[in-house]
């Protein structure tokens, strides 16, 4: 597989504190891939390595199979979660202004600037300053300015802060397309059913140390329990049904619907007795659900974070 970003024990102290540990990460080409750990991690420092605002203490970081240099800046789009606009400037002005710093002349900046100012439907922001923006309009141009230049590799940081869910979506679907599009993107959030909607491969970083990574839906079946949803059709007495199957079977919670008649529960099963599981219930009520349970990406950060705090 391709890679668009190797890093390599990356390790970066501030002082006496350790920011980052001997990470090492492997970022496919296009591809979205989530960066996640709680508040103070070492997310953040990675990412300020790479867009090279500071430098490691040791370790690399490959680019397209090159040493970081300073002229990959210009394949590289970020937009951080605290926002740099200047408030006094217009809204025209200054993206011509950070356009022509990315290495597009003025002409082509145009250009590009009225294809996604058309996109997003907001042309009469052009001679209004920052400041009069509200701060989700303020986002769009954020946005704008970050992928003009067409990078090859984008990094956004919680891109969806100050977004109502309308204009949320409007930016996701943004995202999506630029993936299609053949761009690479690092995206780090704390809105893990973002994860679950955008990325394929995460990684986790916890007190300066990665504690996870890989392929999404590999770590997702790595983690999975034999946990099962199940929803059988029965009589009135749902209630004498369960306790007699909870004498067989690890039920962990159950409630009965009594307008549908069903009686749900969640059961732990053995791994390799699911079709003997399902051939014994089966004969003693109609199955009207029988599911996995499939872990979250929220459920997989907090057991894996609370092990790692554990010692486990």
């Amino acid at each position: 597989m391709d890679h668009i970003l190797v890093a390599k024990n990356v390790t970066k102290t501030y002082g006496d504190f350790t920011a980052l540990s001997n990470i090492s990460l492997q970022i496919p080409k296009n591809c979205i891939y989530g960066l996640l750990g709680p508040n103070g991690a070492g997310k953040t420092s990675f990412i300020r390595i790479i867009n090279q605002i500071t430098h490691q203490d040791s370790g690399e970081i490959l680019l397209n199979g090159e040493p970081l240099a300073p002229k990959h800046i210009a394949s590289i789009g970020y937009l951080p979660e605290e926002r740099g606009l200047y408030k006094s400037m217009k809204v025209g002005e200054q993206a011509l202004y950070l356009a022509q710093l990315k290495g597009l002349s003025k002409t082509e900046a145009k250009t590009r600037l009225k294809y996604w100012f058309d996109r997003f439907d907001i042309g009469d922001w052009w001679d209004k300053k920052i400041q009069e923006l509200s701060k989700g309009m303020a986002q769009k141009i954020q946005f704008i300015v970050t992928v003009l230049h067409e990078p090859k590799l984008l990094i956004f940081d919680e891109p969806f802060s100050g977004f109502d869910p309308i204009n949320a979506n409007i930016i996701k679907d943004e995202i999506l397309q630029l993936k299609e599009n053949g761009t690479s993107i690092i995206f780090s959030t704390h809105r893990m059913e973002s994860v679950e909607e955008l990325c394929e491969h995460i990684a986790l970083i916890h007190k300066s140390e990665k504690i996870l990574d890989g392929k999404l839906s590999e770590i997702k079946n790595a983690y999975k329990n034999n946990i099962f949803n199940v929803g059988l059709q029965v009589g009135e007495d749902g209630q004498g049904l369960i306790q007699s199957l909870a004498q067989e079977l690890n039920i962990i919670s159950s409630e009965m619907d009594e307008m549908e008649h069903q009686l749900n529960f969640k059961v732990q099963l053995p791994s390799s007795h699911t079709g003997e599981i399902l051939s014994k219930l089966s004969k003693v009520a109609n199955i009207n659900k029988f599911e996995e349970t499939i872990p979250s990406v929220n459920d997989i950060f907090i057991q894996t974070v609370n092990n790692k705090d554990n010692g486990q």
